[in-house]
């Protein structure tokens, strides 16, 4: 089979023919027919220089169909398109209590997806309804990060939202904050781009930041926003998610920035804040959203900007690293 492989964080992906991997027990073959890049990946091919012994293998953000079946492995099929949730964990931690295997400290970490094909546990084979093609299936799983976020929100029918950021996570965010009941809905960013999308994806409002953005979010939403959700990543964000919230305001972090955070605890304890930082998903949440996303207001396959080839994969991912006009590009291996 074919494969896009990194071998270190300062070099490009390389095509290469490898293996046909075989499913042992407990495991399913998949023909990944779509996979999308995510941003983490971005950023673990762009960080501190670091080989990848033996060439990994990105991609955690696909779907495709069942090609094999490994021993013992029921409840699923040959030719069943199915999602992947990328993690497989110990079941007897506190997340895996919870259902969140994401957060499970000695949990499988499933990748692979910039491939032609996919060795995986059947555990971590998600069947996906009917009606749902590849490129949603391939959404599932970022479409999962935004609504365990949104969700730990606990959005009353009808409050403000704030959303910081328009990229992908971001509209994600909009779309289940519109699904779940937000009334007015107002996304800044620093960039005018993705406004038209904004608005398809649910947002009442685009905003660009600047010296009086506090003012004018506010107006766009008619009052201070009861939630605002952090989707940009970048140092100095979350110092301005707590400025842009009322008293009993709440601050929910997706954007996770890899750098230190400056925050004035007492401004955010002036307004008694409530600050969380919600990381992954559980299967439940992962099954709600493939048997839901296509019941909304818009169709979210509209984020997809570019759906790139095998062979184009290493020439968009080095785009990609640099500046850029996507949104959510596909492989479609």
């Amino acid at each position: 089979m074919r494969v896009a492989a990194c071998h270190a964080s300062d070099q490009p992906l390389v095509l290469e023919n490898r293996a046909m991997p075989e499913p042992g027990p407990g495991e399913v073959l998949i023909r990944i027919r779509r996979c999308g890049i995510c941003g983490s990946e971005l950023h673990a091919a762009d960080g501190p220089a670091r080989p990848f012994p033996g060439g990994l293998i990105f991609g955690h953000e696909y779907a495709g169909e069942i090609v094999r079946l490994g021993a013992a492995v029921t409840g699923l099929s040959v030719g069943q398109l199915v999602a992947l949730y990328p993690a497989v964990g110990c079941g007897s931690c506190a997340a895996c209590q919870r259902g969140n295997e994401i957060l499970c400290p000695s949990a499988q970490r499933l990748l692979g997806g910039y491939a032609e094909y996919a060795c995986i546990p059947a555990r971590a084979a998600v069947p996906l309804p009917s009606g749902l093609t590849a490129a949603d299936g391939a959404l599932v799983e970022p479409l999962a990060v935004a609504y365990y976020g949104v969700k730990s929100a606990d959005l009353a029918r009808n409050e403000r939202v704030l959303v910081l950021g328009a990229g992908s996570i971001a509209l994600a965010a909009v779309f289940w904050a519109r699904m779940m009941g937000a009334g007015r809905i107002v996304v800044m960013s620093r960039s005018q781009r993705r406004e038209a999308l904004a608005l398809q994806m649910g947002a009442d409002a685009f905003v660009a930041y600047g010296d009086d953005e506090v003012a004018e979010a506010a107006e766009a939403l008619g009052g201070k926003p009861d939630v605002i959700l952090e989707c940009v990543g970048s140092a100095g964000f979350l110092a301005k998610a707590i400025t842009h919230a009322p008293v009993f305001g709440r601050v929910i972090s997706l954007g996770l920035s890899r750098l230190p955070e400056p925050i004035d605890a007492i401004s955010a304890g002036m307004k008694d804040l409530t600050l969380k930082f919600p990381v992954g998903y559980s299967r439940a949440d992962f099954e709600h959203v493939a048997e839901t996303m296509l019941h909304g207001h818009v169709d979210p396959k509209c984020m997809i900007s570019s759906v790139v080839s095998l062979d184009g994969l290493p020439a968009m991912f080095a785009q990609l690293l640099g500046s850029h006009g996507e949104t959510k590009v596909q492989i479609a291996a």
